[in-house]
């Protein structure tokens, strides 16, 4: 304590010793009385604190993401601009009626009834059940013989009766008839999966919860190199493009991809000689058929449309031209009258 003031003027080491000693002789200022041990001469470790160097960027992780991806996405667009796939057409967005919760129940079955089936299989079967009355009480009173012929032929329909008669008694017991507002409480229900919750989702409660991913879904983004490594089933395909696929094309993917799938890039002998990604895909003539499909049929494309391509005319063999020229091509002999030309020239 010292009880004299230091001038300012003081400013060297060896003075501020001298005016300590001079008033500690003096009594000015008084030690403790006990003695200082070694420790407590030890100077106290003080905690340094380093401000946060903002000229220092953080290190940013590397978002991962198809090469090609957005030029591709726009090829598929112009393909799909006609709109005239099954899907587009037969898909669940058409199958209900209007009235609501009737409505989000009907996108549910048709839901349910398209696993493994085509998308006109899947119309025709939703056409009979909304004319007997497609309600959570109509499919519980009608019997299993009944709602089997309903449905036939859609695919695995004996097991689809089951899950319908199960998942009713259940919507109408737990959510009064309405179906459930969540994926959590969709995937619950008999005969549901996550790619039906994702879509009863988005088409019934108009909400984007995921992707929702099928067989064509699950093989184009592979053959397109969408995904980081291949996956081997649907789920793992979802759970791969929503890692890096922007939230808001989420809704559009599947539409997209599965009328694509329906019309060009086909589960076996794909269409790459017509598809605008030819040149950028990596499976792209890996598999493609060696034919063009006729003019007029499913797997042509539409003429009116934009998606277009330019084919060579396809040039005749010169010996086969002159041959026609001069003489027409003799007729194909049966085996019968091949065999009776032989007799008589072995009795000649």
């Amino acid at each position: 304590r010292l009880a004299v003031g230091v001038s300012d003027r003081v400013t060297t080491r060896t003075e501020m010793r001298r005016i300590c000693m001079d008033l500690s002789n003096s009594g000015a200022y008084e030690t403790d009385t006990l003695p200082l041990s070694s420790h407590s001469r030890r100077r106290k470790q003080l905690k340094v604190e380093y401000d946060k160097d903002e000229s220092v960027t953080p290190v940013k992780i590397e978002h991962w993401e198809s090469p090609d991806w957005k030029k591709q996405l726009e090829c598929i667009r112009e393909m799909r601009s006609s709109r005239d796939a099954p899907v587009d057409n037969m898909g669940a967005k058409t199958c209900y009626d209007t009235e609501a919760p009737v409505r989000r129940f009907q996108v549910l079955v048709s839901l349910m009834l398209s696993s493994q089936t085509k998308d006109q299989v899947t119309a025709a079967a939703m056409q009979k059940l909304r004319a007997h009355g497609c309600t959570v009480e109509n499919i519980l009173t009608t019997d299993d013989e009944a709602l089997g012929k309903l449905i036939y032929p859609v695919g695995f329909w004996r097991t689809k009766v089951k899950y319908l008669k199960l998942t009713s008694a259940m919507l109408q017991k737990e959510f009064g008839g309405d179906i459930p507002d969540s994926v959590e409480g969709l995937v619950r229900l008999p005969g549901v999966g996550p790619k039906m919750a994702h879509l009863a989702m988005d088409i019934a409660w108009d909400q984007v919860s995921g992707i929702g991913v099928d067989t064509h879904v699950h093989r184009i983004s592979n053959r397109l190199g969408w995904l980081k490594k291949p996956t081997k089933n649907p789920e793992e395909t979802r759970k791969a493009l929503e890692e890096w696929l922007p939230r808001e094309l989420w809704s559009e993917i599947n539409w997209l991809l599965v009328g694509f799938g329906q019309q060009v890039c086909l589960p076996v002998n794909p269409l790459c000689s017509v598809c605008l990604n030819q040149h950028s895909c990596p499976s792209a003539h890996k598999i493609s058929p060696t034919k063009r499909p006729k003019a007029g049929s499913p797997r042509s494309p539409n003429p009116t449309s934009s998606f277009t391509t330019k084919t060579e005319p396809e040039q005749e063999s010169p010996v086969k031209h002159e041959r026609t020229k001069r003489e027409p091509l003799p007729a194909p002999v049966s085996p019968t009258a091949q065999r009776r030309r032989l007799k008589s020239k072995v009795k000649h």
